[in-house]
């Protein structure tokens, strides 16, 4: 990593974040220097929407004095301007199923990692007692009103507020335990996902992986009887560092990646299709029907419509040969008719047009 005036970089979030964990990854795979800074000072978050447009963790603050905001726009701006070590493959067609793969990863196994933390008391005490001493430590509250307003806040937004009640959790449960045998099919016979060294496709995987699934009680401990190459992948991710790499990655998209995008064409972008159609009525709460899992009264979210709106771009950059072996796997996996379903997305393609520094406000998604 070449001297820069940007270094060292300071992401401000959480250690039990989600997409902190996964920016933190990245960081220490390609060596670029920065420092952890909890979101404990009360007047930080207010600072951070100033500067971004909005308080979502992790922000990134360059050592020149921008500040960036989301995980995916971050890393693919270091990918421009720090090419080398590469985390995005080389191979066209593996990068589109990475950046595929990566959507997948931040905003479907999104649902299982929250539900495990907050819907179940044991993960909710961690998760709500971690919380309140490293971000609300500064609020002069009694712990227990702090994890109650927590615990209260989260569950609103993310588990019974976002159409998970007590008919779609063994459902929802299910989505993590298939994905844990799909992964443990692939890390038993290499290290990383296309091989002997990480590609996006596996900092996608470790924000749920590293930060939700392997620290909270309960998933935890399926993930170390059920898929124990899965926790060791997550430990070895965190520490690799791309310019100690040795060895290739595979050719093409491995077979081994098909009940991923099974799950994908399946469940996720039929997802994201209840969810344009929502948006597209203007109905903040719906139901859908989703791989045999009914929610009801699911939050509508119009930064899923933008990241629908992304994959197709990143579809159409394809050449034309590549669109061709690119649409005969999403054909045979059931993602291409989900994909394209609706010709016109209910959201203006140049929203968030300033990622990763500037976020348009109109893209956030807020819970009353």
């Amino acid at each position: 990593m070449p001297s820069d005036s940007i270094f060292p970089a300071t992401v401000y979030g959480s250690s039990i974040s989600y997409f902190t964990g996964k920016l933190e990854n990245y960081f220490r795979i390609k060596g670029i220097p920065y420092q952890m800074q909890p979101l404990t000072h009360p007047g930080l978050a207010k600072r951070i929407a100033a500067k971004t447009g909005s308080a979502q963790m992790p922000a990134l603050e360059l050592a020149d004095g921008r500040w960036m905001s989301d995980s995916t726009p971050i890393i693919q701006w270091f990918e421009h301007e720090y090419p080398a070590p590469a985390v995005f493959p080389v191979d066209p067609l593996q990068r589109f199923f990475s950046l595929l793969l990566e959507d997948y990863a931040d905003e479907w196994l999104w649902r299982p990692a929250m539900h495990y933390r907050w819907y179940y008391d044991r993960g909710a005490r961690f998760a709500s007692t971690h919380l309140a001493e490293e971000i609300t430590a500064e609020q002069p509250l009694p712990l227990f009103i702090k994890r109650w307003m927590l615990i209260r806040r989260q569950r609103k937004g993310y588990t019974a507020g976002d159409g998970i009640t007590e008919d779609q959790v063994a459902g929802v449960e299910a989505i993590y335990l298939r994905t844990l045998d799909q992964l443990e099919a692939i890390f038993r016979e290499r290290p990383f996902l296309l091989g002997d060294s990480p590609s996006l496709a596996d900092i996608g995987f470790s924000g749920p992986f590293f930060r939700h699934f392997g620290l909270d009680p309960i998933p935890a401990e399926l993930m170390r009887q059920r898929a124990p190459a899965v926790a060791e992948w997550a430990a070895r991710l965190w520490n690799t560092r791309l310019e100690h790499c040795v060895g290739t990655l595979l050719e093409g998209i491995p077979d081994d990646w098909g009940p991923i995008l099974d799950e994908i064409g399946g469940h996720y972008l039929p997802y994201l299709c209840a969810n344009v159609e929502a948006v597209a009525a203007g109905q903040r709460l719906f139901d859908a029907d989703i791989g045999g899992v009914r929610y009801r009264r699911a939050r509508w979210s119009k930064y899923r419509v933008w990241c629908l709106q992304q994959l197709r771009n990143h579809f159409l950059a394809l050449a034309s040969a590549e669109q061709d072996a690119a649409r005969e796997l999403l054909e045979r996996h059931h993602c291409w008719e989900p994909l394209w379903r609706h010709a016109e997305l209910p959201i203006d393609d140049t929203l968030c047009s300033q990622l990763p520094f500037q976020v348009d406000a109109k893209m956030i998604d807020v819970y009353d």
